[in-house]
């Protein structure tokens, strides 16, 4: 770089990181840029008390007393933009951090080391299986460790307050128990291995709309009972390492600073002792975040630590306990996932093996949920043999959202390729409709002038495209937000020509699309056609982004055109560098392409749909439509009717219609009475299109559940009369009453309950036994329920347990789901569902006592299908009321 790393300490921007010089997407190692990492030194000898190693909690405390306060507070931020600062000298090696939820993605957000895809967060809760989810930590600590990385930022457990939350798919459920207990097995899973889980985000992060600044007003009983208790489930369970603050404000407070969130209740009444961090930019303030507890900054900044710390300190504003503390928390990390490690970082590599591609499929498999099968269309019978496989998601990999839970999968496997493996099937194949949100990239109609698939990149020193460019890259995508990947010789002002040619495979009048981040212009065969130079109309992109502009250019087949966008990342308009207090900040575009329309989509649909035997049309949304930094504005499938018009369309010509939903959140379906079979199909990673087929042909039989209900319509939803929020507030005015407990609450049929699933088998429940009638402090009853497997094929069933408390002091939900199991069985066979309850299974808080309270009297097990199929019931009593904080 041209500037010094003490001309850039200030700048927290600019310290990202570039993808090689040459393109990797088919190599297996995947170096990361230079920045402070830890160098190779001898393992220092760590202080040795009679003969034996001090635990790495008191390793960690000791050693942070050890160090000035100057290096105590070069450690509270972090290095770069994953890792944490080393002090060699002390040996203190960095920890490197790895995004996210499905899969661990390493240290480029786009286009870096491919990596194993896993379902996403609702996908795998929709598998109700606390042992699968343990299986896929594990997994993925072996990933983690293949990027060269010892902390995971996953999992997300903020509920799903509402059907529109743009990042509902990462995470699991409406439900706090069904999240927790989920969420407790999967980090056990990382951490057994050695690798740091991160949950996050603490706390009522359950909306992308103004994320940053959006204050969420909730009371203290919804606060306890509904969002923190994922969080108290999991720490109580699993302990994770590393907690992750939120963006937002808690009842006007910004959560990385929140005393009551991080001091009063996680560092007191749960004694939390890993370590907190900021979301990437969540630090609000120097002292209250210190004081709070939020240990150290992400990424790297210069805006709150650092020297502004030993200035707080020196004047007394801030106490060095404090400091030390935090230094403690972050050595206590180091000691968990490096212990003395000093070695060097080693390159990211590939890792793909067949042990996870297998897990995946099954994790698949056991999300897929089968929400109505009238008739037994599903499975396709062998007889069927003419499929006829239709709709916007069939023909490509929607495998995940948008956002930080995106990366660079091994492979994707597509619906229609996996339909076309199977033996015996004639199958035809028709898009039916189109789903943009924004034009497809450009990239597969791009080449450079070396002929090669792509764009190349020229980077400047300097805002001003002057001299010869410092850096030519070539990437294959154009998706070019360079946030974390720009060339550290570039500098911190840079500037840079996207250069590539599109080569039309029609003749016609065909669209180019061009969005950027800070300035762009973009020049086809030399002139400007789209100018974002000064742009002010924000879209709805993650980070910051202009609005998407396009422009219709007429064409000729096999002819190339001239693309060239040029980008820096100096802020504009001017005056938008005295709101931001920088005058550059971050740079890169965004170009689509899509040639004319020459055929009737919708038309072809039909006339495939008449000639097969059974047809497949598989819709939803995608991780443009889905996707971390904005919510959804609908529940209804995107775009403007197009996808509902085609399943009335094929439904009129074939009444055998299977539809496949593929999203992460319920959407509306107002052709639900008329279509016979409904598979709701998630966003389920790299094996999406196997497990999809598996099911489609009975290979597997599905036995995912609903983590979430799927209202008739929006103005159902319990939040409806308060998302988002208005100037910067947004009120939690349900209450305790989201998800299920909201709509049976109101008397709202949904459209499919929550806990919902059907099977290509049938169950038959026995009656329940219980272990005891009386519950104390303390007791666990286990209530015991034979399953039968009344049908002809293999399946599986989740038995839930709701509590009903039958007399309450204060107002509670009709029922709270209480406990789960899942049984294998095979045709004919019983196997008991075994329930266990404890003193958890009965409380609420009471704001008057602070504290958790089962009050003396009866409560009712309901035992059911789920939530709206109760099969069978039980009760037992708490003779005496009693209370407890954790």
């Amino acid at each position: 770089m041209t500037d010094s790393p003490d001309s850039q300490k200030n700048d927290p921007i600019f310290d990202k990181y570039p993808e090689d010089s040459e393109d990797r997407s088919n190599t297996d190692t995947n170096p990361t840029p230079n920045s402070e990492l830890s160098p190779p030194a001898t393992p220092v000898n760590k202080e040795v008390e009679l003969g034996q190693e001090v635990d790495p909690r008191t390793n960690a405390r000791k050693l942070a007393a050890t160090l000035t306060l100057e290096e105590q507070a070069s450690l509270l931020v972090a290095a770069d933009f994953w890792r944490s600062k080393s002090l060699p000298e002390k040996g203190i090696p960095a920890f490197k951090t790895s995004d996210g939820p499905n899969g661990a993605r390493g240290a480029i957000f786009k286009a870096g080391t491919k990596a194993a895809l896993f379902p996403c967060g609702v996908s795998l809760a929709a598998t109700w299986n606390t042992d699968l989810l343990y299986q896929v930590g594990q997994h993925l600590a072996d990933e983690v460790k293949a990027r060269s990385a010892h902390v995971l930022l996953a999992p997300t457990v903020c509920l799903h307050r509402g059907p529109l939350g743009g990042r509902n798919f990462e995470s699991f459920s409406e439900d706090p128990f069904l999240t927790g207990k989920l969420a407790a097995s999967y980090i056990n899973g990382i951490q057994q291995k050695g690798i740091a889980a991160t949950i996050k985000h603490y706390a009522t992060n359950e909306q992308e709309t103004k994320r940053m600044t959006i204050d969420s007003i909730v009371q203290e009983r919804p606060l306890r009972e509904l969002y923190l208790r994922p969080f108290e489930i999991a720490v109580r369970e699993s302990n994770p390492w590393a907690l992750m603050s939120s963006y937002n404000l808690v009842n006007g407070v910004h959560a990385d600073m929140n005393d009551h969130l991080l001091k009063d209740i996680l560092r007191g009444e749960w004694r939390y002792d890993g370590l907190v961090m900021s979301d990437w930019g969540g630090t609000n303030s120097t002292v209250e975040s210190i004081m709070a507890g939020l240990d150290i900054e992400m990424p790297t900044s210069g805006k709150w630590r650092g020297e502004k710390v030993v200035k707080a300190v020196n004047e007394g504003r801030l106490s060095k306990e404090a400091v030390e503390q935090s230094v403690a928390n972050i050595l206590y990390l180091v000691e968990r996932t490096r212990g003395n490690d000093m070695s060097a970082e080693l390159p990211e590599r590939e890792d793909d093996r067949e042990e996870t591609r297998k897990l995946i499929r099954d994790a698949g498999v056991e999300g897929l949920t089968l929400l109505k099968n009238d008739g037994g269309v599903l499975p396709i019978k062998p007889s069927e043999t003419k499929i006829a496989v239709i709709g916007p998601n069939a023909n490509r990999a929607i495998a995940v959202g948008g956002g930080s839970a995106s990366l660079n999968p091994y492979y994707n496997t597509l619906p229609l390729d996996s339909i076309k493996k199977v033996p015996g099937k004639e199958v035809t194949y028709s898009l039916g409709c189109h789903t943009y949100k924004w034009l497809p990239l450009a990239a597969e109609y791009c080449t450079t002038a070396a002929g090669e698939q792509g764009v190349s990149l020229e980077f400047f020193v300097g805002d001003k495209f002057e001299g010869e460019p410092r850096v030519v890259q070539h990437r294959t995508n154009t998706d070019l937000f360079l946030w974390d990947s720009v060339p550290l010789e570039a500098g911190r002002v840079w500037s840079c020509n996207c250069r590539t040619r599109i080569t039309p495979r029609t003749t016609g009048r065909h669209t180019i699309s061009f969005s950027s981040v800070g300035p762009g212009r973009l020049l086809v065969d030399g002139k400007i056609l789209i100018d974002l130079w000064d742009w002010t109309e924000q879209g709805e992109a993650m980070f910051d982004g202009s609005k998407d502009f396009l422009v219709d250019v007429d064409m000729e087949a096999g002819v190339p055109v001239e693309i060239v966008a040029e980008i820096n990342n100096e802020v504009r308009p001017f005056s938008r560098q005295k709101h931001v207090n920088l005058t550059h900040q971050n740079g890169g575009c965004r170009i689509g392409y899509k040639e004319q329309d020459q055929q009737d989509y919708l038309q072809e649909a039909v006339d495939a749909a008449k000639a097969a035997d059974v047809a497949v049309v598989i819709v939803g949304l995608d991780e443009e439509w889905e996707s971390e930094g904005y919510d959804r504005q609908t529940m209804d499938l995107p775009s403007d009717g197009s996808q509902d018009r085609l399943i009335e369309a094929v439904l009129k010509a074939n009444p055998r219609t299977i539809v496949v939903n593929q999203s992460g959140s319920p959407v509306t379906m107002p052709w639900v009475d008329r279509v016979p079979a409904i598979i709701q199909g998630w966003y389920q990673g790299q094996e999406a299109g196997n497990a999809l087929a598996d099911v489609l042909f009975g290979l597997r039989n599905p036995s995912g559940k609903l983590p979430t209900t799927f209202p008739k319509k929006l103005q159902d939803n319990p939040t409806f009369h308060n998302w988002p929020g208005e100037n910067l507030k947004v009120v939690y005015g349900e209450g305790l009453y989201i998800g299920y407990r909201h709509y049976e609450r109101m008397g709202i049929e949904p459209l499919f309950a929550f806990g919902h699933g059907l099977s290509y088998t049938s169950f038959t429940y026995g009656k329940p036994t219980i272990s005891q009638t009386v519950l104390s402090d303390g007791d666990k009853i286990t209530v015991t329920i034979p399953v039968t497997n009344s049908g002809d094929v293999e399946g599986a069933e989740i038995v839930q347990a709701y509590i009903h408390d039958e007399k309450s002091r204060l107002p509670r939900p009709e029922k709270e789901l209480k406990a789960f199991d899942k049984v294998f069985l095979k045709p004919g066979e019983t196997k008991d569902a075994k329930l266990v309850l404890d003193k958890y299974s009965t409380g609420y808080y009471d704001t008057d006592i602070s504290a958790w309270i089962a009050e003396e009297g009866t409560f009712e097990v309901l035992i059911g299908s789920s939530s709206a199929d109760i099969r069978e019931k039980s009760s037992f009593e708490v003779k005496e009321s009693f209370t407890w904080v954790f």
